[in-house]
């Protein structure tokens, strides 16, 4: 019997593996705006080929957008060098009693490999160790294909991915939470963050838990981490008294994981996302930088502070 079926178009095609290919650049870039221009130079290459040659389109494009994004990578590093502050990935969040849209970023496996605490953590690893590390442990690349991307030996590559896999491990909890004791745990500090109680924030925090802030120079926000949870305390609550703002919480899920937004005034003033470790909050992760707060603004529809 004939098979009448159309062949896919290019377009068809790209549009079917769009969500992994925004996967590969999310991963590698931490940021929502650069993954999305590796996803339009993915396009871009796609187009100007002839697809008919190409055996698996999943593959290619997977590779495709690994190598545009190792270049990008290659290209962030000195602008984040000379970044004001510390710096954190660029939250992908929606309001916790919404039900999850079928876009490419909603598409990923978010909690599984793209926490805030891993992203952060993958920053440390420099830009072929973070492309190698994620296409062989997020996307099932072999020693070969990474071989033959990096244009280094089977051997080599083993030993990077082997060297980031200790060096991102070493930074990961001893016992993970599940979804109700991180939302439990989010909640609680929410409350004691807006209720302005320092009892209740010390209670949530393991004690040498370690705080990360994000300004970009254009917010308020501690320059270095901070370390130890009393300190953590002092922090929140010197803000408190300097600057006496009303805070309302909401609950969001921020890359797949149970955080909250703080609003001031009905505008989002904040996102905070938290790493947990035995039942206790090991990490704080709070972005305030007005660029990577524009889309979760959009997202959950209320207006961005100063805006």
């Amino acid at each position: 019997m004939q098979n009448d079926a159309m062949p896919m178009t290019a377009e068809a095609i790209f549009a079917q593996h769009r969500a992994r290919v925004f996967g590969v650049a999310y991963r590698l870039t931490g940021s929502v705006s650069d993954a999305e221009d590796v996803v339009q130079d993915t396009w871009l290459r796609w187009a100007s080929i002839n697809i008919d040659e190409i055996r698996s389109p999943e593959a290619w494009l997977t590779t495709a957008a690994g190598r545009l994004g190792l270049d990008h990578l290659r290209r962030l590093k000195a602008r984040r060098e000379t970044y004001i502050g510390q710096w954190l990935p660029e939250p992908i969040v929606e309001a916790a009693n919404d039900t999850p849209v079928a876009t490419p970023e909603d598409q990923l496996s978010l909690a599984d490999d793209i926490s805030m605490a891993l992203l952060h953590m993958l920053e440390r690893l420099a830009p072929e160790e973070r492309t190698a590390f994620l296409l062989h442990e997020a996307f099932d690349y072999g020693y070969d294909e990474i071989s033959t991307l990096l244009g280094k030996s089977e051997a080599a590559c083993r030993q990077i991915i082997s060297r980031a896999r200790r060096r991102v491990n070493d930074g990961q909890p001893r016992f993970h939470a599940d979804t109700i004791e991180h939302t439990k745990l989010a909640a609680a500090f929410s409350t004691a963050l807006r209720t302005e109680n320092p009892t209740a924030l010390l209670a949530c925090l393991k004690p040498d838990a370690v705080l990360y802030s994000d300004g970009g120079g254009k917010a308020a926000a501690a320059l270095n981490p901070i370390f130890s949870a009393d300190h953590i305390v002092r922090f929140f609550t010197g803000i408190q008294k300097k600057f006496p703002v009303a805070l309302d919480t909401m609950p969001l899920h921020i890359n797949g994981e149970p955080g909250f937004g703080l609003l001031s005034d009905g505008h989002l003033h904040s996102i905070v996302s938290m790493n947990i470790d035995n039942g206790e909050i090991a990490a704080i992760y709070i972005m305030r930088n007005p660029d990577k707060l524009t889309r979760a603004a959009e997202t959950l529809g209320v207006p961005l502070m100063g805006s």
